[in-house]
């Protein structure tokens, strides 16, 4: 026993068409965010790890010396 498939309906196409436009909108958004993390991780001159303190830089420094 063979089953024969028929044509795609105008519906499928059209789902298809949309389906192909959305995954191509989330592949441009993926390889956008993929370049602007490669960008950042090459500059490496602002990067650190102190998301719940203080960056070392914005403490004030005591002063050196007597009064």
């Amino acid at each position: 026993m063979t089953v024969a498939f028929g044509r795609d309906h105008e519906l499928h196409r059209r789902r298809f068409g949309r389906n192909l436009g959305l995954g191509l909108v989330l592949a441009a958004f993926v390889a956008l965010i993929f370049a602007l993390t490669v960008v950042k991780v090459s500059q490496g001159d602002s990067l650190q790890g102190y998301d719940h303190a203080p960056r070392p830089e914005l403490v004030p420094q005591p002063q050196q010396g007597g009064n």
